[in-house]
């Protein structure tokens, strides 16, 4: 398995001396072009030989491997020459009209090439061959490619741009459990965590080419900003999908009303932008009880009217999502009568560190159903953990023990049950603390220490005013 984080930071280094990739932003989008024909190159020469009707909309000579598959191929001026005038421009005005789907996807990516410098190009070059995405180890850490970068990109967290870790994709799909069958939809799917954890686990179950081909159709996702829609197509083509059926555009800006039986899901599995603000008045196409700028309430009312009825969500969604009145108190009622939210999983703050550290929950609901009891269930940090980091991120080993309480539930230190009749008399609140904890001692800051002795002396000044004038 190749050192995935030493060769991302050693391409990162060499984009930095590139007057071309001056910033975090173009050095992730000149690395997502890269990786992508890389990849993108390398299932195409499979599918050409296993499949007699198939011919890369690629032409031969701008595959991957024919120009950048050795050290020692070009460099300096002529490479840079041959991917600004060659590749760029005959892969940006791609034939469209041969029917070939996969065309688009290469049109759609080729906007630019942000590099100057062909000696720089040729030694980023050299790095990203050092990945064998045939590997199947280093295919499964794809995501740690986007997430290295991300990390030190500092708008990230404003952006929405969380990258949600493997345990917490791998532990939703589990526990939601989709079927051959079924219809999967992460409506915000960035990178495609949640979709690559729905193919893997569906292809398990998959005997059939043409179950593998209704895989393929069923699991989808929209993302509506160019990087990630970029990276997620790249990302399920590495995990061997021919086609991604991946929507670009955004989530929020169909209206309701529009939705159809047909554009119903049987199952969602998303970690939506949460602290974002929606733009283009995308509220407006809400009905007006439900209308708020914040982007996580919006995709929780999107996510219940997708579904189908007996359709099951698992979501993640942050502290402000569960307390709050007005709009908020009147989605969470939505959600609590429309659906059975059978079950919140209460995450520490620091799961999406470095990006934010706002504490989130995983939400499991049931369409169709009333919620009559939700089970509360407080994932605890590791012994020794003060908090999670890049260098000690969840782990999906973590959730065992929930795992095997899940279908034979009881109360516990860290599981706890409250009666919809106690949820509805706080206001739809479901920011409920676990009972069986005593609450944590609070740490005051060095200001509030001063104020309380502050108070203290004014206090005691004031009794000995009132002493000395009883006395005299």
């Amino acid at each position: 398995m190749a050192n995935i984080s030493g060769i991302v930071k050693s391409a990162r280094n060499i984009m930095r001396q590139d007057t071309g990739t001056g910033s975090d932003e173009l050095r992730i989008l000149q690395l997502g072009w890269m990786l992508f024909l890389k990849i993108f190159s390398d299932k195409d020469k499979e599918l050409e030989l296993i499949a007699d009707d198939y011919t890369s909309p690629i032409p031969e000579e701008l595959h991957w491997e024919e120009w950048a598959g050795y050290d020692e191929g070009m460099t300096g001026d002529e490479l840079l020459e041959f991917v600004d005038r060659k590749l760029f421009p005959t892969l940006s005005d791609i034939d469209l009209s041969t029917g070939n789907k996969r065309a688009i996807l290469v049109h759609e990516v080729f906007a630019g090439n942000y590099m100057k410098s062909g000696i720089h190009l040729r030694q980023v070059i050299n790095k990203l061959n050092e990945i064998d995405f045939n590997n199947s180890k280093d295919k499964q850490v794809f995501g740690q490619i986007y997430e290295t970068f991300l990390g030190e990109l500092q708008s990230a967290g404003t952006l929405g741009e969380f990258y949600t870790p493997r345990a917490i994709t791998g532990l939703l799909t589990e526990l939601a459990d989709p079927k051959l069958h079924e219809k999967v939809l992460d409506p915000a799917c960035g990178t495609g965590g949640f979709l690559t954890a729905a193919l893997e686990h569906l292809k398990t179950r998959s005997k059939t080419v043409a179950q593998h081909d209704i895989i393929q159709h069923n699991v989808m996702g929209w993302e509506y900003k160019p990087l990630p829609y970029l990276l997620g197509n790249t990302n399920l083509i590495l995990h061997d999908i021919n086609l991604p059926n991946i929507n670009y555009g955004d989530s929020l800006a169909r209206p309701l009303t529009e939705y159809r039986q047909k554009d119903r899901v049987d199952v969602i599995l998303a970690n939506p932008p949460f602290g974002g603000v929606v733009s283009n008045n995308n509220e407006n196409n809400f009905p007006q009880t439900y209308r708020t700028k914040e982007s996580a309430d919006l995709f929780l009312i999107l996510m219940i009217h997708l579904l189908k009825k007996g359709g099951r969500a698992a979501i993640v969604l942050p502290d402000g999502s569960l307390t709050g009145d007005g709009v908020k108190e009147r989605i969470r009622k939505k959600l609590l009568e429309d659906c059975n939210l059978h079950t919140i999983i209460r995450l520490p703050n620091s799961v999406f560190q470095p990006y934010a550290s706002v504490a989130t929950n995983l939400l499991f609901f049931t369409k169709g159903e009333k919620t009559k009891t939700v089970w509360y269930y407080e994932h605890k940090l590791p012994q020794g953990y003060k908090a999670y980091s890049k260098t000690r991120p969840i782990r999906l080993t973590e959730f065992d023990g929930l795992k095997k309480w899940w279908p034979k539930r009881k109360e516990n230190e860290q599981a706890w049950k409250v009666d919809i009749g106690a949820i509805k008399k706080s206001g739809y609140n479901m920011d409920i603390k676990n009972p069986h904890q005593p609450e944590p001692e609070k740490q005051y800051s060095s200001g509030e220490l001063l104020g309380m002795l502050h108070q203290s002396f004014a206090k005691n000044d004031e009794l000995l005013a009132q002493l000395k004038e009883a006395l005299s």
